[in-house]
């Protein structure tokens, strides 16, 4: 009796597009980072290109950033804005697109 094989991930479509956040990276008193986005220092929506970036994650590109993003942990492998890798002291933080 053939059976078909087992998936060990949920199958679920990838995003086309992400908000990016660019938020300064703030720590709460123990040191650990927080996750607020109230100081927003810049924004991009970005749209998958149908490339693998070099971390082996798809490709987004947008607004002048450019990130390979893994579509299931939302964790951002690479990231370029405007040509130039983050400054230290700033972060990003994926969002949900939720415009057309």
């Amino acid at each position: 009796m053939a059976t078909e094989p087992r998936r060990t991930e949920p199958d679920l479509p990838d995003p086309q597009t992400f908000e990016l956040l660019i938020v300064p990276e703030f720590t709460d008193e123990d040191g650990t980072e927080t996750a607020d986005t109230r100081g927003t220092l810049r924004s991009a929506v970005v749209r998958a290109t149908g490339e693998t970036g070099a971390s082996g994650y798809p490709r987004y590109t947008g607004d002048g950033m450019e990130a390979d993003i893994d579509p299931v942990s939302r964790a951002v492998e690479a990231l370029l804005v405007d040509g130039a890798e983050l400054d230290y002291g700033l972060m990003v933080r994926v969002a949900d697109h939720l415009g057309g």
